[in-house]
């Protein structure tokens, strides 16, 4: 009986986790460029009672042994990397990815992050930057000059200056790929980096080689189906739910053990 009350204690604990992730992309539903995360959960060990194919007698065997299963556990949280909704809004800065491939951010202590977050900005220096001030990489500036500015979908930015006609190229928008993109680790702020499980990041121009390719004036949006989150929050309560009648069950019956009298 105590088995019973450890099994179904394992259930609330991987459902309550399961809320948690369900919350997470809740809490993101509008945030530019987030990818759901999905609870992934397995089965613990099991208690070998009796083992299949044991000799039951000298020609016999047992065709089915006896295996109790204590529980469940969270294996993972996968990160899934399906395309969100673009959203048109004009800005020059505003880029999105069509496709495969990540934005590579200079972060604060030298390292390169990964972002598939595109609402990019302008800084004092003229470079383009996240929201919070880290630049693009390759660095690209704007200069202070500049009245239009243009994005091709091949990642080449070129700009319009006062006084000019002709287009001025001032640097190119270089995509990264993983062949492990869930291996990737979220550190927030829209910002990935890279592990060994996601492999070495390989750069290369937008549009070439499964690269996949810029579109000016669009962000793209979370990736969050708010049907289906609430959907797996329903399921996720109910059954945390009835394991804890479990839990109850086992501890009536451990009641009722107790006041038995001879």
């Amino acid at each position: 009986m105590i088995r019973a009350l450890w099994t179904a204690a394992s259930g609330m604990q991987a459902q309550q986790k399961s809320i948690d992730v369900v919350a997470h992309n809740l809490a993101n539903v509008n945030t530019t460029g987030f990818k759901r995360s999905r609870a992934d959960f397995q089965d613990l060990i099991y208690q070998n009672l009796k083992s299949s194919g044991a000799p039951s007698t000298n020609s016999t065997q047992v065709p089915n042994g006896i295996q109790i299963g204590l529980g469940t556990r969270l294996a993972s949280v996968s990160k899934i990397f399906a395309p969100g909704d673009f959203t048109q809004t004009g800005n020059e800065l505003d880029i999105a990815i069509e496709g495969d491939g990540f934005f590579q951010i200079q972060q604060p202590d030298g390292s390169t992050g990964y972002s598939r977050a595109g609402a990019f900005k302008k800084d004092s220096q003229g470079r383009v930057v996240t929201p919070d001030g880290n630049p693009l990489l390759p660095e690209i500036v704007i200069p202070s000059n500049a009245t239009k500015v243009n994005i091709g979908s091949d990642g080449t930015v070129s700009v319009i200056q006062a006084g000019q006609n002709a287009p001025t190229s001032v640097g190119s928008i270089q995509l990264a790929m993983f062949s492990n993109p869930s291996g990737l680790s979220s550190v927030g702020k829209n910002i990935y980096q890279q592990t060994d499980a996601s492999g070495a990041a390989t750069t290369g121009t937008p549009g070439q080689n499964g690269v996949g390719t810029i579109a000016q004036g669009l962000i793209e949006m979370s990736n969050v189906n708010v049907a289906e989150e609430m959907v797996n929050m329903i399921v996720g309560q109910r059954a945390y739910e009835i394991n804890s009648k479990a839990v109850q069950a086992s501890d009536e019956m451990l009641q009722t053990a107790n006041n038995l009298r001879r």
